[in-house]
This record gives structure tokens, C-alpha cells and sequence, in this order.
């Protein structure tokens, strides 16, 4: 036996006011974007329309060169499942109508959703954006359209999420919660972090982890907001884009803030849109800043016109083939305990079975491609990836 000088009842009394730290695993699968579509521009085929269109809108010689396959999975994904996640926008995008015109609105695009579901035609994603609570005139208007909108949907169904914009404060995060709480059921909602003040507040401290607990466990993403974060940050039009160090720095307090909360991370929007005499630009800037997002590890992103969805399946996709050979040998190492140049922990093997997960989720691989690199079939991934550590 070996000595100790302390007891078990020592260290059990002096380690006792410790809790213990619970990591969640976000749970189901992640959009690669979200569409932000105008509440009076949605109609029953709109989904359809966004496919159509950016088939429509291929110009290959005008796209960024691709890994080898890469345009016909683009094209057979946009046939198949044009948007993962659809946002029906009240807020920016939609702007400010007469309020019969935005109460017509709110009724007609519940009605259209409900429809969706009951033919199964709906989007795997959805949900809709409302007005912030920037006034007492946004806030009642917003509120109006959220009770018009679930009221004509009637019930509500488990994956709708409501967009909340350009929050300030985690006193307005708890307001909302109690607002949804009147309605009853398991409504969630993700924060836009489009403010200063969302990501540092007015004392100096970082602001997402006071928005998450206000949450009280409704809130599921974290949406970045480009423009009016880097207008809030004082930038010139010409530096207002996704790749600015001011976009970078608030998006590393997302990520460090969101670690581990089971809350999922979105990037936001480029507004240079690939159409007419721009179509070669806005690709290029699409494809290269979808690529960026996905290096800095943000999965998802906003996309605002429907040839956007060439530039987005196209960067997502080349990323994930191209990362399919060394990441799957590095996977495969570690689950065989081979031993090899990189020694890696279990938290990397976690992120590199979300990896494989991600690429199948979205169509970028196919679940035999990723077996045969790994070795492992689709379900010891799911495993791996929550049970890595």
C-alpha cells in the first residue's frame, strides 16, 4: 500500500462546493445556410424556385475551379434539396409595410408552412425572422407578427426556430423567453449577434454567455450578423464585409462562448450577389468567404439570393472532399490506436467524426465513401462524436 496524507473525507470536503462541468453535444443535423426570403416574396413554391433558379444561373466557366465531381453533386443536390434551412424574413429584408399588409403577411406565410409539413415538401429547416426590440414600435410589431404567424399555424411543429435580431441586452433574451412561454410547448430561438453590445456589453464582459443563460435552454444558434456589426463598429461601406478583423474577433467570442452549450454557430451574409455583369465577381467573393467560414469553424452561413446556393454547395462541398483522405486516416488511427505523426485527443477525434457526419448530412460524401476510409459505418460515428472524450 502506498502512504497518502490526505483522506478521502479531506479532499470530499474541500472539493465539495465544485460542480461538475456538463458538456452538451449539439443534437441533429446543421444546415449548411440559412435563406433569408422576404415574408412577401414567399409563395407555396418559393422552394422549388430557389432550386430552379440556381440551376438556371450555372455559368461553369464563371464559377471558381472545383475538386473533380463537385458541380454534378451541386447540381444533383439542387434538384433534390435546394435549401436546408429557410428563414421567412419580417425584419430588414422585408422592411416596414402598412400593418394590414405585414398581419395579411404573417397569416398567408403560416399557412403556406403549414402546407409544406403536411405534404412533405417543407424544407429540413425553418422558421421565421422577426422585428428586433430596438423601440416599443419594433417590439409590438414584431410580437404581433410572431402571435398572427404560430396562431394561424396552429400546432406548433418541434423544428420551427424564431430568429431574434439585433439584440442588445440579456434583459431583452429574457423577456423574450417569457413572451414564449406564453405560448406554450418547447419554442426555441437563435440570437442574432449583430451589436456591439452582443458580444462585449457596457461593463466589459463578454455578453453570449449572460444571452445563453437569460435563454434559460431556448436558445440553439448563434447567428453573426455582418453589416450591422461592422456599421456598429464604425467601419467605412468599402470594410463592412465577413472577412474584416472586427467580423473575426466577434466571431471568436461566439465560438468560445458557445463551446460546449450544445449551441450551434452561424456565420452571416455577403451582399455581393452573383448576377448579371457581377455573376464572376459575386461568385469568387461567395465561394472564397464560404471557404473562410469553414476553415474558421463556422459550419453554416446566410445566403441571400438563390445562385448563391451554387458558390455555397460548391465551397462546402470541395472542403469536405478534400479534407476526406488525411482526416479519415487521422480518424481511423486513432480509433485503431495506430500509432502515426500526429498523436491526437479525444476531443480532435470528436471533431473529426462531426466532420464525416457533416460531409453525409449535406451530401458532400456519401455514407459508403466515409466507411470505406474510416472503417466505420455511420452509427459508431454518431457514437464517436459525442462519446470521444
Amino acid at each position: 500500500m502506498y502512504r497518502t496524507s490526505l483522506s478521502p473525507d479531506d479532499l470530499a470536503r474541500v472539493t465539495a462546493r465544485l460542480s461538475t462541468v456538463e458538456r452538451k453535444t449539439p443534437v441533429g443535423r446543421q444546415p449548411v445556410h440559412t435563406c433569408y426570403v422576404p415574408a412577401g416574396r414567399i409563395i407555396g413554391s418559393t422552394i422549388d424556385d430557389w432550386g430552379r433558379e440556381a440551376l438556371e444561373s450555372i455559368e461553369e466557366e464563371l464559377l471558381p475551379e472545383l475538386p473533380e465531381g463537385v458541380l454534378d453533386r451541386v447540381r444533383a443536390k439542387l434538384s433534390r434539396e435546394p435549401v436546408e434551412d429557410l428563414r421567412i424574413d419580417f425584419e430588414d429584408g422585408y422592411g416596414a409595410p402598412e400593418d394590414d399588409v405585414e398581419d395579411m403577411d404573417a397569416e398567408s406565410t403560416a399557412h403556406i408552412l403549414a402546407r409544406w409539413l403536411e405534404n412533405g415538401t417543407a424544407p429540413p429547416s425553418y422558421g421565421l425572422r422577426i422585428k428586433s426590440f430596438d423601440t416599443k414600435a419594433l417590439r409590438e410589431r414584431g410580437l404581433r407578427t410572431l402571435d398572427i404567424f404560430l396562431t394561424a399555424l396552429g400546432e406548433i411543429p418541434p423544428g420551427l426556430v424564431i430568429t431574434f435580431p439585433k439584440v442588445t441586452s440579456a434583459e431583452q433574451v429574457e423577456v423574450f423567453g417569457e413572451v414564449l412561454d406564453l405560448f406554450g410547448g418547447d419554442l426555441r430561438f437563435e440570437i442574432q449577434v449583430e451589436t456591439t453590445q452582443s458580444v462585449v456589453d457596457g461593463e466589459g464582459r463578454l455578453a453570449v454567455p449572460r444571452f445563453l443563460a437569460a435563454g434559460r435552454g431556448r436558445v440553439t444558434g448563434l447567428h453573426f450578423g455582418t453589416y450591422d456589426y461592422t456599421a456598429g463598429c464604425g467601419l467605412s461601406a468599402a470594410q463592412q464585409h465577413l472577412a474584416h478583423g472586427a467580423c473575426d474577433f466577434a466571431r471568436h467570442v461566439m465560438q468560445v462562448s458557445a463551446a460546449g452549450t450544445g449551441v450551434r454557430l452561424s456565420d452571416g451574409s455577403t451582399n455581393v450577389l452573383p448576377v448579371g455583369e457581377n455573376k464572376r465577381l459575386g461568385w469568387q467573393t461567395h465561394y472564397a468567404l464560404t471557404r473562410r467560414s469553414l476553415e474558421h469553424g463556422f459550419y453554416q452561413g446566410w445566403d441571400l439570393h438563390p445562385a448563391q446556393l451554387v458558390t455555397r454547395y460548391a465551397a462546402v462541398y470541395a472542403f469536405y472532399r478534400e479534407g476526406l483522405a488525411a482526416d479519415a486516416k487521422r480518424l481511423k488511427d486513432y480509433v485503431e490506436r495506430v500509432s502515426g505523426g500526429v498523436l491526437d485527443e479525444p476531443a480532435t477525434a470528436e471533431a473529426l467524426s462531426s466532420f464525416f457526419l457533416r460531409a453525409v448530412d449535406c451530401g458532400a460524401l456519401d455514407p459508403s465513401e466515409v466507411q470505406v476510409a474510416t472503417g466505420l459505418e455511420e452509427s459508431a460515428l454518431r457514437e464517436l462524436a459525442t462519446r470521444a472524450g
